[in-house]
């Protein structure tokens, strides 16, 4: 049995690819994918991780012109609609609670163990990475999970949140690891 993703990230990739008018997704995208991205997508049902890769590196080399920063501030971004379906994620003043929150929610994305976090203490956490792609879209998808991630923190109270990918797989690494550090505010810093 394959890997799948749910269709509430699934349409998130289906819109971006629909708002591209006169783009070549051909180039791309297998028959099968562009008869998928034609139908409605069920928030709730499952779609193959294959196609959502594809589909992710679609959009990287046509929307981001192959830009992992513009990728890392997509997933900045995507917090707050996710935040607004989900009002219980962020735990004002407690990044460690924000992120086991967020550990439990995102796996019911995936089908599978895309991310770990293995270490969570009240300024650090360790997380690893593993969406079983190539190269080019688990990259991708490791540096919008690290801006995903780090303005969570923000959301959450921390402060100076500092992001960076320790091991990665597309360099040869047995696995991607993500460390994070913030510290949390003092009570002179505190809206």
């Amino acid at each position: 049995m394959g890997r799948n993703v749910r269709g509430v990230l699934f349409a998130d990739y289906v819109r971006m690819i629909r708002a591209v008018k006169g783009a070549q997704w051909s180039a791309d995208l297998t028959p099968e994918d562009l008869s998928l991205i034609s139908e409605h997508i069920e928030p709730e049902e499952w779609y193959p991780m294959a196609t959502f890769e594809r589909l992710g590196n679609a959009i990287l080399r046509v929307v981001a012109n192959a830009d992992l920063n513009a990728v890392r501030m997509w997933g900045r971004f995507s917090v707050e609609p996710l935040r607004a379906e989900n009002p219980q994620l962020v735990a004002p003043g407690n990044p460690v609670e924000t992120l086991m929150r967020f550990r439990v929610l995102r796996s019911t994305y995936f089908d599978f163990e895309a991310l770990e976090i293995p270490t969570l203490a009240e300024d650090h956490a360790r997380v690893i990475l593993h969406y079983f792609m190539g190269n080019v879209a688990e990259e991708a998808a490791s540096y919008q999970t690290m801006g995903f991630m780090e303005r969570l923190l923000e959301l959450a109270g921390a402060a100076d949140v500092q992001a960076r990918l320790v091991e990665k797989t597309w360099e040869g690494a047995a696995r991607t690891v993500l460390d994070l550090n913030w510290r949390l505010p003092l009570e002179s810093e505190r809206p």
